[in-house]
């Protein structure tokens, strides 16, 4: 690591700061702030401001230049926006940012300091996936390793979090921290009492990111490893889940004990004990297929007939919106003071078939058999909505249609997905008996089904495609592999095109 030297105004020149923060992470107050730290130590600056639109294509740019004032007061001509390979600093709030800042040509090997935060705030196109989307943070570490003069990395999220302020105020410190920039540590803490506002938490932030920045100095910043904590198989003090736990612990093989405990605890958390008892059952009906020390098959199964047992339905939206420890959430992610009030806003789009799912088996499929009663409700029921989930006109419903889980079983979605999901495990059995690692494969296809209407939709689209396939396969020696293959293919996009093409290859060879 290269030690920290300030930029300095060789023959006047100006010095470029080039700032990327998201909507709500100060970014604004920051630039602000630089500002008026360059003018009280006696440089013209000047800011400007291009708007992202977030995580979508990327955050605001906040851009300073900043000159020596001239003894014979001629004032510079500054630039409005960053040139690519003509910035001095670069500091971004989140890591992609960072990487946006390169893909842009604002970071240079001979010139640039980049100083991001190394968390990771997820973008839309990241979440669109399928599957895992999330975009590779030691290949951001790499390319900043190799395009910037010095790279100074470390989780300033966190670090706002614990200091009880904006992120912004961390980044000030960084950038104080990096000692790029000509100023003394005390004209940066004289710049956030200036302004007045927050002024002790700013200060605790700016302290924490400065500190930070100075670490960051003495090692080569390395992309972090998430480390998953495993739920272990203990009792909880309830009399029903911990009988369960019993079963688990005593008819199921040690290496299947960590997936069962969070398996149980989604299910029971989503229904009842009684559906912990249902879970487990299914689970069972692996085990005789057991062949070594691995129990692969079982803990795969204790995995994704969680996940297809617990699925997304308006009552299980319902539910998790007005429940307590969403709202205390809330009010810790946007810092509230006790004594302040949080509004929570909520888009909601019920489409008919959701409404139609909710209802019992029987009044369910009338209203389907009839087509233009359907119709006309729906165009009652499809219409966004913005819901207010704080006030009781929205919480009192949300609360009570929530409260509906202890009838799911009798409702038309749950006899669907119930008979959706018993046809894949008994499939998966029966291939079980001649090839283990073909049903550990078709298991694992449960994965392509998640979320809530239309991306439950597209999502049991492709499982269905996918299994049908698969058990086509059956019987042959890389059934398994083209599974696998088939998984892939589904998870690569959106769409269904890359789905598509495998299986018309597997179509191909079926058919021979």
């Amino acid at each position: 690591m290269n030690a920290p030297v300030p930029v300095a105004s060789v023959d006047n020149k100006p010095i470029s700061v080039a700032v990327l923060a998201m909507g709500g992470q100060g970014g604004g107050v920051l630039m602000d702030w630089i500002v008026a730290l360059a003018e009280s130590q006696g440089f013209i600056a000047q800011s400007t401001s291009v708007p992202g639109v977030a995580q979508r294509t990327g955050a605001t740019i906040y851009y300073v230049e900043m000159v020596k004032a001239r003894a014979d007061g001629a004032y510079p001509v500054l630039a409005l926006m960053p040139s690519p390979g003509a910035v001095d600093v670069v500091v971004g709030a989140e890591l992609m940012e960072a990487g946006r800042a390169m893909q842009r040509g604002l970071v240079t090997p001979g010139r640039t300091t980049l100083i991001t935060s190394s968390h990771r705030a997820y973008a839309v196109q990241e979440k669109m996936l399928p599957g895992d989307g999330i975009g590779d943070s030691s290949k951001v570490y790499a390319a900043a390793q190799a395009a910037s003069k010095r790279f100074v990395a470390f989780d300033m999220a966190t670090l706002a979090e614990k200091t009880g302020s904006a992120i912004s105020a961390v980044m000030f410190g960084a950038l104080a921290g990096a000692g790029v920039l000509p100023f003394a540590r005390s004209a940066y803490e004289e710049t956030i009492r200036a302004s007045g506002v927050g002024v002790e938490a700013s200060l605790r932030a700016f302290a924490a990111g400065f500190d930070g920045a100075t670490a960051a100095a003495s090692a080569s910043p390395q992309a972090p490893v998430s480390a998953k904590d495993e739920i272990a198989l203990n009792p909880i003090g309830h009399s029903g889940f911990d009988a369960l736990v019993s079963r688990a612990t005593q008819e199921f093989p040690a290496g299947a004990h960590a997936m069962l405990a969070a398996g149980l605890r989604r299910v029971v958390d989503y229904q009842d004990v009684d559906y912990g008892r249902e879970y487990l059952d299914l689970v069972a009906g692996f085990l005789p297929f057991e062949r070594g020390a691995d129990p692969e098959l079982t803990r795969a199964a204790a995995k994704y007939i969680a996940v297809a047992m617990a699925y997304d339905d308006v009552i299980r939206v319902a539910d998790l919106k007005t429940r307590g420890s969403r709202f205390a959430r809330v009010r810790a992610e946007v810092q509230a003071a006790p004594d302040q009030l949080v509004t929570t806003t909520e888009f909601m789009h019920p489409r008919m078939e959701e409404v139609v799912s909710t209802l019992p088996v029987a009044l369910g499929r009338f209203i389907e058999a009839r087509p233009r009663l359907f119709q006309k409700l729906d165009r009652v029921v499809n219409r966004g909505r913005r819901v207010q989930t704080n006030t009781i006109r929205w919480f009192l419903p949300l609360y009570v249609l929530g409260g509906l889980r202890r009838f799911r079983r009798g409702l038309l979605r749950h006899q669907r997905e119930a008979a959706h999901r018993d046809t894949w495990l008994a499939a998966a059995r029966e291939i079980a008996r001649h090839d283990y690692a073909h049903a550990v494969r078709i298991i694992e296809l449960r994965r392509l089904v998640k979320g809530y209407s239309d991306t439950h939709a597209r999502g049991q689209s492709k499982f269905d495609k996918a299994f049908a396939a698969s058990r086509w396969l059956a019987g042959r020696p890389d059934a398994a592999d083209w599974t696998r293959r088939l998984m892939a293919a589904a998870l690569a996009e959106e769409g269904e095109a890359t789905l598509d093409g495998a299986l018309k290859t597997v179509d191909s060879f079926l058919n021979a």
